[in-house]
């Protein structure tokens, strides 16, 4: 769901989630928190022999369950799939239609480690947002540092985990959330524009930058809860003529 046009560019087949007409037997129960949201992706990759930076924008759609299982849609111009991604508990997988390719992994980070291309994000850190939970849940908050590295205003806090993070409010929004990442780099996700998608406030505009170098961006379009999602949302093929990426 990342820098994928470096890996796929942007055509394959049309992906189909759900059908347009579902039968009874292939529709589960909603769980009350599930949604689905739809938004445009923005991705950012800095070339560091130049300085210059490109952008690829792709149409997504996520269908979310939130903590138990994740499906997202890429596409790109005239609704052409770009990638699919699947998680669930037991592990997620991503498919590339277009050059065969396809990647497996377990547990909640999601994409290639060390991969620029591909860089690795906290799955249900990026669901939660859709849903307006910017922080993470059960976490409590600590003293702030006494010495030079300490900035007024600033939250220090602790995810009920153990890794230590912080964050900034502008009224009663959470402005800004960072932590200490892959490699020693800090993460941080600024949250703008909050609006109300069906009761709930949310921001609509979500940067993500990795030592102050933006490389992602989502912009939500349309946020729906509640809602029922066809067995086929949570069944993702990869053909036997796919390539694992990095084979």
């Amino acid at each position: 769901m990342l820098a994928l046009c470096a890996l796929v560019g942007c055509a394959g087949k049309k992906p189909v989630v759900e059908p347009a007409a579902a039968t009874a037997d292939s529709v589960q129960e909603a769980p009350r928190d599930s949604l689905r949201a739809k938004f445009l992706l923005t991705i950012v990759q800095q070339d560091t022999a130049t300085g210059n930076a490109t952008t690829q924008e792709l149409d997504a759609v996520i269908f979310s369950v939130p903590g138990k299982r994740y499906r997202m849609e890429l596409t790109g111009p005239l609704g052409i799939g770009v990638a699919s991604l699947l998680w669930q508990e037991e592990g997620w997988q991503m498919t590339f239609p277009t050059e065969k390719l396809y990647m497996k992994g377990v547990g909640y980070m999601v994409g290639l480690l060390n991969n620029d291309a591909l860089p690795m994000v906290h799955i249900h850190q990026v669901a939660d947002i859709f849903d307006g939970r910017l922080l993470p849940e059960g976490y409590e908050e600590v003293a702030p540092p006494e010495d030079s590295t300490r900035v007024e205003g600033v939250i220090y806090a602790r995810e009920k985990m153990g890794r230590a993070f912080r964050f900034a409010k502008e009224g009663e929004h959470v402005a800004w959330i960072s932590r200490m990442g892959r490699g020693g780099k800090t993460e941080t996700i600024h949250f703008n524009d909050f609006k109300e998608f069906e009761g709930v406030e949310t921001p609509s505009n979500i940067i993500f930058e990795l030592d102050g170098e933006k490389f992602l961006e989502i912009k939500i379009k349309k946020i729906a809860r509640n809602k029922s999602f066809s067995s086929g949302t949570w069944r993702l093929n990869i053909p036997k003529s796919f390539k694992r990426v990095g084979d």
